[in-house]
């Protein structure tokens, strides 16, 4: 690309943030909520046991709570962030915990409609797996994001499928293709999820997939450095082969992340660079005390200091 970047901002990249505030007029927040569902490869339709590094204690916010229904989950998320985020008046909920698609179309419906009507809110951010929806769901997705916004994120974190099995995902990568570009056909917003430094990916494995990604017909995507998660599998699977693992240090991932963006697809709007884990939560090296927002500040200062920008080596 020419050495120029224009997204209407500062910033060197595609900001979710600026995203929405350009699509709607002001700020909108999420709101997580959690609809108590599970996931094939937890259950046993698929495996027991779920992802290996997968603790969703980890990051569900306090008022998430599947025993409580979800219109109280949303007004208490409501409540919750007008003191944290006191200029947010609009909300998108977000059906995180688990793949929240696993369940008859019905108990969907009542479920997504219920979030729909509270007061403030815009749309739903649908968190799931890509073996987890079928033409009927998406069909009545389409027509939902006729009056709201809605996108369906899809947790595809690899492109490789001996990676995908040794993680225990329960499915591959020929699935997430099929999920995202039937989705993205129908004219549904597509998320994708990926995460680096899974057991047995290297570097180079890692980079050389930006290309594949690239070519996605994606709106949003995150990234996510792979955490040693105490009360998972991969916990235990870390202690007996650390070797195995290539876990990034701090500035080894602002280095990596940095180089992976220049190579990505310019239209993707990045809403994460890389996820925060509280320390208590940690099994293995972590980056101590350091939030999201530090994260995003030395990326972007890394991008200024190389004088570069999303896309700049796209294509």
């Amino acid at each position: 690309m020419e050495s120029n970047y224009s997204w209407g901002h500062e910033r060197r990249y595609n900001a979710y943030s600026q995203y929405f505030k350009q699509k709607f007029g002001e700020r909108v927040q999420k709101i997580s909520v959690d609809a108590g569902f599970t996931c094939p490869n937890r259950d046993g339709n698929l495996a027991k046991g779920g992802c290996t590094y997968c603790n969703n204690d980890a990051f569900n916010p306090s008022y998430c709570n599947p025993e409580k229904p979800i219109e109280q989950q949303v007004l208490e998320g409501i409540e919750f962030h007008k003191v944290r985020y006191r200029r947010a008046s609009k909300y998108l909920v977000y059906f995180q915990p688990y793949s929240n698609t696993y369940a008859p179309l019905e108990e969907l419906k009542k479920l997504y409609e219920s979030a729909l009507k509270q007061d403030g809110v815009l749309g739903l951010v649908i968190g799931t797996r890509p073996d987890c929806i079928d033409d009927e769901k998406l069909r009545y997705l389409k027509e939902l994001s006729e009056k709201y916004y809605i996108i369906i994120e899809y947790g595809v974190e690899s492109i490789h499928n001996h990676i995908l099995k040794r993680i225990n995902r329960g499915h591959n990568w020929e699935q997430s293709l099929e999920a995202i570009n039937k989705t993205a056909e129908l004219g549904i917003s597509v998320g994708a999820h990926f995460i680096f430094g899974l057991p047995g990916e290297s570097r180079e494995m890692m980079m050389d997939s930006v290309d594949i990604i690239s070519k996605l017909p994606l709106t949003t995507i995150k990234f996510h450095q792979l955490q040693i998660v105490e009360g998972t599998i991969m916990a235990k699977d870390y202690k007996i082969n650390p070797n195995d693992y290539n876990l990034f240090s701090f500035d080894d991932y602002i280095d990596f992340i940095v180089s992976f963006s220049e190579n990505l697809n310019p239209n993707f709007i990045i809403e994460r660079f890389a996820g925060e884990v509280p320390p208590r939560y940690l099994a293995g090296p972590g980056w101590g005390l350091i939030r999201n927002d530090q994260i995003n500040v030395a990326i972007e200062k890394e991008f200024v200091q190389r004088d570069t920008w999303q896309g700049k080596n796209f294509g």
